[in-house]
Order: structure tokens, then C-alpha cells, then sequence
């Protein structure tokens, strides 16, 4: 490589970049970052925190992982792809003398983002493996059916927020008391080709 290319790539300005992000969490500021280009930065994922978007100090324990799907201008915009509750936290939830109980299974959304979901019931007292099959059972059928009825957006946000967990837990205590349902992690798989996402990241850098 000649020193006038050298030169010319060493010349290409950096400009601050500010990642959002998306609308079902109000276009909240994720961070910034500094690029010579937006192909640079394309596809990138990030952590934070839902408490860095809420403000809520109880939401702390809830991680959230973004991927930038487009550049405009100086503001990068993402998908979500994923959450995970806290180690700590979750070993907080289980004591001496009770079960836990998980279950991960995949949905698809209605608007056809499938999804895989890790959820978490643990029970008051110590339960028998009847008793954990049938609440296995319950979340899985409250997940799939919140899944089948709400679009993407809307569904992120009631896992996220607790809303699918609490469903949930009203009805798995039916079974047995319970001390806690939570959703511990979700991963997004796929999303429908005809999305605004899969475009976007279909597009040359």
C-alpha cells in the first residue's frame, strides 16, 4: 500500500454516533459510539440494563441485549435480541427447602418473530415431580398463548416488564404455592423476512 493511500484512510472522520432503542422501549439513548462509517457499526450488539432505560431501580437485575440494525445520520436504531436476569438474583430466588422449576421452549409471535423463552418457577415449599411437570405445563401455556395474540413489540415488553410472569405465576400457584415465576432469559431466533429488521440488515454497509 502506497503512503498517499495510507494517508487517505488515516484522513477519514470519526463521528459520534448515538444508539437508540426501539420504539416498544421509547428510542431510549443505549450509548454512544465513534465510527468512520455506519457499515462500521452495523450488526454490532450491546448490553445494558432495563434500569438504564426505566430509571426503576427494581429493573436492575434485568439485562437487555440490543443489535444496531441501521445507521441514519448520527443515530444508530437496533432490535432486541435477547434478556437475562442477574446470577445473583436468580440464586436469590431459591432457598432451602423449596424447588425450582424451569422450562425453555420457543414461540412464534403473531407477527412471525419466534423466540426462545427460559422461564423459572419456584415453588414455597419442596414440590413432587407431578407437581413441576404441571407447572411446566402452565408457563408454557401462558408464553405460547400471550405469543400467539400479541406482535413482537408488544410481546417483549410484557415479558420484560413481568406482565407474562405474573400471568403466569396467578395461575401455576393454582397448582402449588409458588414463591416466584420469572422469565429468566429469552433469545430472538428468527425474524420474518418481509420484517423492517431483515431488511435493514440486508442492506450493504
Amino acid at each position: 500500500m502506497s503512503s498517499k493511500k495510507v494517508k487517505a484512510i488515516k484522513a477519514q472522520p470519526k463521528v459520534w454516533i448515538t444508539i437508540l432503542a426501539p420504539k416498544y422501549f421509547g428510542f431510549a439513548e443505549l450509548g454512544k459510539t465513534m465510527a468512520s462509517s455506519p457499515g462500521k457499526v452495523t450488526k454490532r450488539t450491546l448490553w445494558t440494563t432495563l434500569y438504564g432505560i426505566t430509571n426503576d431501580f427494581s429493573h436492575q437485575h434485568i439485562k437487555l441485549r440490543f443489535q444496531i440494525i441501521k445507521v441514519e445520520e448520527d443515530k444508530a436504531y437496533t432490535i432486541f435480541k435477547g434478556h437475562e436476569l442477574a446470577r445473583d438474583y436468580v440464586r436469590s430466588l431459591v432457598r432451602r427447602g423449596s424447588s425450582r422449576v424451569d422450562s425453555i421452549f420457543d414461540v412464534e409471535t403473531k407477527d412471525g418473530y419466534r423466540l426462545r423463552i427460559f422461564m423459572l418457577a419456584v415453588t414455597v415449599k419442596r414440590a413432587k415431580t407431578s407437581q413441576k411437570s404441571a407447572i411446566r405445563a402452565i408457563m408454557r401455556q401462558v408464553v405460547e398463548e400471550k405469543a400467539s395474540q400479541l406482535n413482537f413489540d408488544d410481546f417483549v415488553q410484557e415479558l420484560v416488564l413481568g406482565k407474562i410472569s405474573s400471568d403466569a405465576y396467578n395461575k401455576a400457584k393454582k397448582i402449588y404455592p409458588l414463591r416466584k415465576v420469572e422469565a429468566m432469559k429469552s433469545k430472538l431466533l428468527q425474524v420474518p423476512l418481509e420484517s423492517e429488521e431483515a431488511k435493514a440488515l440486508q442492506q450493504p454497509a
